[in-house]
């Protein structure tokens, strides 16, 4: 009895074991996919696609990162005051200034202080500044182009402040404004009143100064100097012993020149007043002659001789 209970227990032991190591073994053939011809798949152990994300979830990524930066802002925004100065030669200097007035007026600008003479000429020219330098390009082929310079001052730090300050004057104008308008007694009017003249007139001036420097930004000045070509041939004919020499004669012939100019200027007051302060002076002189030789005779006449 006791013996087939046994045998019962070790074939009941038996088919237990052989249960639990089926579902084991199906499940882990459940977790293992399979392939297209039926067999399982190995599972993939430190290969190069392990862990990798989809293309979809490696573009949202990408997507969420900050884009590169385009290079330093503000580098290409600067505020630039540029003025130029150009020196020409040429044959007629009026026909190169009557061009010049063009040339200015083609490019939205106009024209300064100016000086014309009949071998020399000098006009400041005012044009924007992005066409600065194609003006003087034209500007440079009306002559002999002897000197060309071209200057840039940095003002972006100046209008940055102007700008800043302008908006912190704004919002002081407005609370005072503010204020004014809940003033009750004539004293708080009248002081509040004047602060905000104050503060009005300060912010005015940064307008201004803003208007100004803006001015400067937007319009670029060229100086241009024309000679004509026989002054230049006279000045490089002037350089040496000779030149010198030359130099020299004309400096003489200018102080003689300035010499007779002041006489010529004064031969009028010397013949109004020095003729007859000459005369005046002859007649006294005159007067006196005939007394000296009278006391001369009472002076030479013999002494009484003493009494005894």
């Amino acid at each position: 009895m006791f013996k087939r209970l046994r045998w019962v227990a070790v074939v009941g032991v038996a088919l237990a074991l052989a249960g639990c190591s089926a579902s084991e073994s199906g499940g882990e053939s459940a977790a293992m996919p399979m392939t297209a011809d039926g067999k399982q798949a190995v599972p993939n152990q430190g290969g190069p696609n392990q862990g990798a994300p989809s293309k979809e979830g490696s573009g949202k990524a990408g997507s969420d990162k900050a884009p590169a930066s385009a290079g330093q802002p503000g580098i290409t925004d600067r505020k630039l005051v540029r003025m130029a100065s150009l020196e020409l030669t040429a044959p007629n200097v009026s026909d190169v200034i009557s061009q010049v007035r063009v040339i200015t007026q083609g490019a939205a600008g106009y024209t300064g202080q100016e000086s014309t003479q009949e071998k020399r000429a000098s006009v400041n020219v005012i044009v924007p500044s992005e066409r600065l330098d194609g003006v003087l390009d034209q500007l440079g082929k009306l002559g002999k182009q002897v000197r060309r310079e071209v200057t840039a001052t940095d003002v972006t730090e100046q209008m940055v402040d102007i700008d800043s300050r302008l908006a912190t004057q704004r919002a002081s104008v407005e609370r005072i404004r503010a204020l004014l308008a809940r003033a009750s007694s004539v004293s708080e009017i009248a002081s509040v009143e004047s602060e905000l003249t104050s503060r009005e007139a300060e912010l005015e001036s940064l307008q201004k100064r803003r208007e100004s420097l803006a001015g400067s930004v937007a319009m670029s000045t060229i100086s241009l100097q024309v000679k004509a070509e026989t002054v230049v041939a006279e000045e490089e004919s002037r350089n040496g012993f000779f030149g010198g020499l030359a130099n020299g004669w004309d400096a003489f012939l200018t102080f003689g020149g300035g010499l007779l100019t002041v006489i010529g200027a004064m031969a009028p007051f010397l013949l109004v007043f020095g003729v007859p302060a000459a005369a005046l002076i002859w007649w006294l002189r005159k007067r006196r002659r005939p007394a000296e030789p009278a006391m001369a005779t009472a002076s030479e006449l013999p002494s009484a001789p003493p009494l005894d």
